[in-house]
């Protein structure tokens, strides 16, 4: 039983190191765009949309970095500030703003069955469409907790018309500080290239979509298209469900690794890692209890037998799992060292992979408990596991938004 159990962890990894997307490897990497070589006059408009909830701490240097971007066309800035209970709103407005590219929206509250930062995304959506009606250009949906270098704009469009793409995404440098975020935050980005290989992702051939929330360039008539945000309703993993509302309709996508945009939101304590994996990992798998065994069992052949075969097996079994192991936690290796840490940290793989599984199942245990989806200070408990294979009807409330994303009002 224990050789067979080494075997099947042994060919599993097998497939993954060979035909799953190379996703072990550091991944592409968008380097800056000399924003001189694209001329004003040619340079497509961009709207960027940012929700933000109680995001004081940050607010003007996430902003501030977006009113200083270096971007040759036209530029603007939608802040929807999504019912803060700080002085978000307050800062934002604040801000110098000599070109006068920045509008803050109150968001409304949310329409039922949408999630509240999605709704906000939604509002400011139609805020860009009514100030520019024509689909041409772009939309960039980005978070209130990123900082941008002076060219990133400039980097994202160059990339989408260079390569003819309808959306692109980056994963954008995340905090790695503290002892917590230097062993628990690396194998975020690792386990999501993993579910979504980057190489995969940005074959028009392969059906795997995902990206990254933190960073969205999508063509507006793309977005349109699709059917506007109203298409994710009731996502509540709404980066990846756009992805797959893009590449179902035929779109382009990339993504990949960000070096002009970082998150300045830390994660300091155990639990502050534990509630963001918490927070969506059972709506990955749907809500079904049958995956949430299927893959805890899963991670356990995968990333902790190996180790524990090594150690305690005997004869072939025990050399099978070693040389499986040294395989598994040398995957993670070119991600260790995008984060710059030392390759010792890969040690520990099997023990944040045990973390991440515990955390999973926290989820779960949280949704049959009651307390549903929990992110700033909202739960949302009848969430609906939207991933972009289905169209909600929208509600009354929900009309005017998405007639003004797809451009059904006056005057088309």
């Amino acid at each position: 039983m224990v050789f067979g159990l080494a075997v099947l962890s042994a060919l599993i990894w097998f497939g993954l190191i060979f035909f799953h997307g190379k996703f072990w490897q550091g991944g592409p990497i968008l380097r800056p765009a000399n924003p001189s070589h694209t001329p004003a006059d040619i340079a497509p408009s961009v709207t960027v949309v940012i929700p933000a909830r109680d995001e004081a701490e940050g607010i003007e240097a996430a902003l501030g970095s977006l009113l200083q971007q270096d971007y040759p066309g036209k530029l603007s800035l939608i802040l929807v500030n999504d019912r803060s209970e700080d002085d978000t709103g307050a800062l934002a407005r604040n801000l110098p703003d000599p070109m006068g590219r920045l509008t803050v929206l109150d968001g409304a509250d949310p329409s039922p069955g949408w999630s509240g930062k999605l709704w906000a995304v939604a509002q400011g959506v139609a805020e860009a469409r009514r100030q520019q009606e024509q689909d041409t250009g772009y939309i960039l949906l980005t978070d209130a907790d990123i900082v941008h270098a002076p060219a990133h704009v400039s980097t994202l469009v160059a990339k989408a018309q260079t390569d003819a793409l309808h959306m692109v995404s980056e994963m954008v440098e995340l905090q790695c500080e503290s002892l917590p975020e230097r062993a628990l935050v690396p194998a975020f980005v690792f386990f999501f290239a993993l579910l979504y290989p980057f190489a995969k992702v940005n074959d028009p051939e392969s059906r795997t979509a995902g990206a990254a929330g933190g960073t969205i360039l999508i063509r507006r008539d793309t977005l349109a298209e699709i059917g506007g945000i109203a298409a994710l309703k009731g996502a509540l993993i709404d980066d990846c469900t756009l992805a797959t509302c893009v590449k179902q309709a035929g779109g382009r996508l990339y993504l990949g690794h960000s070096c002009l945009a970082k998150s300045i939101r830390p994660y300091p304590y155990v639990a502050d890692v534990w509630r963001m994996i918490a927070r969506t990992a059972y709506v990955q798998l749907r809500f079904s209890p049958v995956l949430l065994v299927l893959t805890v069992l899963a991670m356990c052949v995968v990333w902790v037998a190996p180790g524990v075969i090594a150690l305690f097996g005997h004869g072939l079994a025990r050399w099978v799992g070693a040389a499986t192991w040294l395989v598994s936690i040398g995957s993670f290796v070119p991600t260790l060292r995008r984060f710059r840490l030392s390759p010792l940290w890969a040690l520990t793989l099997p023990f944040v992979a045990l973390f991440y599984t515990a955390a999973t199942i926290g989820s779960a245990v949280n949704h049959y408990c009651g307390r549903g989806v929990v992110w700033k200070n909202r739960a949302y408990r009848d969430a609906i596991p939207n991933d972009g294979r289905i169209s909600p009807a929208p509600t009354p409330q929900e009309e005017p938004i998405r007639s003004a994303q797809q451009g059904a009002g006056p005057g088309r």
